[in-house]
């Protein structure tokens, strides 16, 4: 793979433009059900979070399809929609939950990089979503990694003083 698609939940607005984008590109309408990209609230940390097939090298999807429907094309994890039996095993492995039941069709749905553009990356306003080469992403990984570290270690700083004040 050329290009990865990261994700930066920390730019994350949850205006769902990727999700609306994505349903149109692929099914010609509107429709957050028939997205390939979901935005979720994470309570927790009070952020949303874009959550979508992450494409991995080894795909537990892969591993899990009782007929071989989902393989790795060199650029991205698809699905054969033709082979596809829409049993759900690979939308219950994966850990990014990058895999959908789609009630129309009866057969799993998800990202497929929109042939190397990603259509959600492009609608994407607030830079949430990024597709870059691969030497590029490990360079933005770092420096997106330093600055919440330095974030982190600045609150720390802050209570230590306050508490030896």
């Amino acid at each position: 793979m050329d290009n990865i698609l990261l994700i930066d939940p920390e730019k994350c607005v949850g205006c769902r433009q990727c999700a609306l984008s994505c349903s149109f590109r692929k099914e010609l309408r509107f429709s957050l059900g028939k997205a390939r990209i979901t935005t979720l609230w994470a309570y927790d940390v009070d952020m949303f979070v874009p959550m979508m097939c992450r494409h991995c090298e080894r795909p537990l999807c892969v591993d899990i399809c009782p007929v071989d429907a989902i393989s790795h094309d060199g650029r991205a994890v698809v699905i054969d929609q033709d082979r596809c039996l829409g049993c759900k095993m690979c939308m219950v492995v994966c850990p990014f939950g990058g895999v959908v039941w789609d009630p129309e069709t009866r057969c799993m749905i998800k990202c497929d990089l929109c042939e190397g553009a990603p259509v959600c990356v492009e609608h994407c306003v607030y830079g949430a979503l990024v597709w870059l080469p691969a030497h590029e992403a490990a360079a933005f990984t770092r420096q997106s990694g330093a600055a919440v570290f330095a974030h982190v270690m600045s609150k720390y700083k802050d209570e230590s003083s306050s508490l030896s004040d």
